[in-house]
């Protein structure tokens, strides 16, 4: 097996409920390095494919693996996965009221780090990580000392995704209409930090609509999906492809 590679979906089925099959023969493989996009329309099955390689408890898998690190996951709890190094950005991050922001992240990033056997770090030594972290990404620091995500904009949600991507150095991050909410300066600030978290050493899953984000963050791959399957996998060209002629140019691929 391909030692640089990341992740690995073999012919992944999925329900929920035991109802209709939600993913229907998923075959996806991204390595290292690599940014992918996964684009399509709304309810063609991209926040569900998220959702299920982050290990969301409410799906089932009838079918399938999913290969971390050459490691199956297939059927391991979402916290396991996350220790391991799957981070999800939520499109919509939801709000924790009496729960303090700095003390929230500092709980993730020393639960993972006692998982992988790693110290963790007193209250003192985060804070002043999460500054210095938080300053990358223009984020005021007056955001550490509030409840999660209570009373944050749109980009100021994001923006804190963000921050818990890098705190937890996600081996494959997973970015789920990262750029919806962010007005032009939030999403090249964004953007900029995730280019700059890319490395040799781990992988970019990106879902969105809009070739807007993919100007500023150019994908190796662009997979397009319809009715839970992907049904074309191209450059970072099929973006603009679809800008100018919508879905129906690869349906018409298709038929070629």
């Amino acid at each position: 097996m391909n030692n640089q590679n990341m992740l690995k979906i073999e012919n992944l089925q999925v329900t929920i409920n035991n109802k209709d099959k939600l993913l229907k023969g998923i075959n996806l493989s991204i390595n290292k390095g690599e940014i992918h996009a996964i684009m399509g329309k709304n309810g063609s099955g991209k926040s569900t494919l998220a959702k299920v390689i982050a290990g969301h408890p409410k799906y089932h898998i009838i079918e399938g693996k999913i290969l971390l690190n050459q490691q199956d996951i297939t059927y391991e709890e979402a916290a396991v996965r996350s220790h391991k190094g799957i981070f999800l950005a939520f499109q919509y991050p939801v709000e924790i009221p009496g729960v303090n922001n700095i003390d929230f992240l500092r709980l993730a990033y020393n639960s993972n780090r006692k998982a992988n056997q790693n110290a963790e770090l007193d209250p003192l030594s985060f804070f002043e990580l999460v500054s210095t972290k938080s300053k990358t990404i223009d984020m005021q620091s007056n955001f550490l000392t509030r409840n999660v995500n209570e009373g944050f904009s749109g980009g100021e949600k994001k923006k804190n995704e963000i921050l818990q991507m890098e705190l937890l150095n996600s081996k494959l991050a997973i970015l789920d209409e990262i750029d919806s909410g962010l007005d032009i300066d939030a999403l090249k600030t964004i953007a900029q930090q995730i280019n700059q978290f890319k490395s040799k050493c781990n992988s970019i899953l990106i879902i969105t609509h809009y070739q807007r984000l993919l100007d500023y963050i150019i994908p190796d791959y662009i997979h397009i999906m319809d009715e839970g399957n992907i049904i074309y996998t191209g450059s970072s060209d099929i973006g603009h492809q679809l800008e100018r002629h919508g879905y129906e140019y690869i349906y018409n691929i298709n038929q070629v």
